[in-house]
């Protein structure tokens, strides 16, 4: 069949494999959504065995191909350099001190340091920026190869700092490496969403963020002064960033590229219905190549989406708008606070520094544990419940622990029950609210505006890392443990904003979705 249709349009290739003539079978128009629909449904119901059995080996290998070597660069290097801060610092004075012959002062090496840790964030935002443009023009598989460039530079610039005595090829190696983190950050979900079946949308999205906090456990464990964490060995603890690229590359290029960037943005529906073959481990994979080849039918009548157009069309602008508050919202939920402050409370629980040590590592630990948990959870529950248990759990903690930190001198038992309240809002943040603004771009927008949209969205996540980043300390200084008041005011219009303009997108098409927001903006 395939070597017979080959050359006719993928509206006639449909009418063959279903065995419909084209009389029987409505025409495909942006505004006729019967025949979506009807392939929704097909999409959707139980009995289809071909959806149901979506998951197997060729695709959990895709899976792991794409999110190991891309999440592990971002959450590993978010937090390798707290465990061997101070190793750093010292090394930077002895630089500084080497090159004038003057031991240069704590406020300037602190600053150097800063700057190493702040540049990964700026990077990040223009990897964010740039996410659009690669994906478009390299696809989602293409755009993860290329990007591993700058993972080898980094990890070489890093890794040979301390031995060419130069703090600025640290400084940046970090930049690059946050480059490259930005746009894992984009076209990773981005490969995911597309190449996982409706009913696994969400547990295949939450992958991500559960290979963050994989790899920033294991920064930690690296970390420890037993490890890695040695004045010697710190240049491998942070070169070691090159092993998921290396495995990205070996594996990677096995898996196809996502099928709905070969047909919707390169129109090569054979090579998209192999692609889908080859990851659903099938041939029947019909109802699937419908949906797409309505998508494709249907974007072909409108023109590409543009980042002005994102903005001017009521369609485009409602998903943005939750996308973006719903990034903003992961970066200013207090998760960042809660984990600066976790060391001092286990200090106030009169735990020694060894113990404080295993105390932050059994939090990672729980991190890692609620978001495999949480995969199982999204498909269940759904997106908008889970964001919603979660800020709301988020932001009744934060209000018990900033009263537990006024009064914590007083009892040592407030101090052991901060502990728990500080596991608690790791739970919480698990739950939902840390993996699914990751993948909810991607479930919000069609294949046309899903670069721009998701180019926008990963810049304001990182943008508001940064801010975090940089205003934390000083707020924290004037504020002390009140600070906690501000991050559950925010938590609770979160939690508003969700109730009330987020919508559930657990097993709905992308056309399903679309013409939700389309209701909507006629309305």
């Amino acid at each position: 069949m395939e070597t017979e249709n080959k050359d006719e349009k993928p509206k006639n290739l449909a009418v063959a494999e279903d065995g419909l003539t084209p009389q029987e079978k409505p025409a495909v128009t942006d505004n006729d959504a019967t025949h979506s629909n009807a392939a929704a449904k097909l999409m959707k119901d139980p009995a289809n065995g071909a959806n149901k059995a979506g998951f197997n080996g060729r695709l959990a290998f895709a899976i792991a191909a794409a999110a190991l070597g891309s999440a592990f660069q971002h959450g590993y290097n978010t937090g390798v350099v707290n465990a061997p801060q101070k190793l750093i610092e010292e090394w930077i004075s002895e630089v500084q001190h080497d090159r004038t012959g003057e031991v240069p002062s704590q406020a300037n090496v602190t600053f150097i340091f800063s700057l190493a840790v702040s540049l990964f964030c700026v990077g990040g935002m223009l990897g964010g920026c740039i996410t659009g443009l690669v994906a478009d023009k390299f696809g989602r598989k293409g755009g993860l190869l290329i990007n591993n460039v700058l993972v080898f530079a980094a990890a070489i610039l890093m890794g040979a700092a301390k031995a060419a005595g130069s703090y600025e090829m640290l400084i940046l190696g970090r930049f690059l490496i946050g480059i490259n983190s930005g746009l894992n950050a984009g076209l990773a979900p981005m490969y995911l969403a597309e190449i996982a079946p409706v009913h696994l949308r969400g547990a295949v999205g939450t992958v991500y963020q559960l290979v963050i906090t994989i790899s920033i456990l294991l920064s930690q464990l690296f970390g420890l002064g037993s490890i890695l964490g040695t004045p010697s060995m710190w240049p491998l603890l942070l070169s070691l960033t090159l092993l998921p690229a290396v495995f990205q590359l070996a594996t990677l290029p096995i898996c196809p590229e996502s099928p709905k960037f070969t047909l919707l943005n390169s129109g090569k529906e054979l090579e998209a219905q192999r692609g889908l073959t080859w990851l659903r481990g099938t041939i029947e994979v019909h109802d699937e190549m419908e949906e797409m080849r309505s998508e494709y039918e249907a974007s072909k009548l409108v023109p590409k989406v543009t980042m002005k157009e994102l903005f001017v069309n009521s369609a485009l602008r409602s998903p943005l708008i939750i996308c973006v508050m719903v990034m903003i919202a992961q970066q200013l939920s207090g998760i960042n606070a809660v984990m600066f402050f976790s060391t001092k409370i286990f200090k106030m629980a009169q735990l020694t520094d060894d113990h404080a040590q295993l105390a932050t590592l059994a939090m990672g630990t729980m991190n890692v544990i609620m978001t495999v948990i949480s995969l199982f959870l999204v498909e269940k529950a759904g997106r908008k419940t889970l964001l919603l248990v979660g800020f709301s759990g988020m932001c009744i903690d934060t209000i018990l622990l900033a009263i537990c930190l006024k009064y914590a001198s007083e009892a040592l038992w407030i101090s052991y029950f901060s502990i728990v309240l500080v596991i608690f809002f790791v739970i919480m943040f698990a739950t939902g609210p840390g993996s699914i603004p990751w993948f909810l771009v991607s479930e919000l927008f069609n294949q046309s505006a899903r670069p721009a949209a998701t180019s926008l969205a990963v810049c304001v996540n990182w943008t508001a890392n940064f801010i975090v980043g940089i205003g934390f300390l000083p707020l924290q200084e004037l504020m002390g443990g009140n600070v906690f008041f501000v991050f559950a005011f925010l938590l609770a219009l979160f939690v508003l904003f969700v109730l009330k303009k987020v919508p559930e997108t657990k097993n709905k098409t992308m056309e399903e979705i679309s013409s939700m927001f389309r209701q909507q903006s006629y309305q």
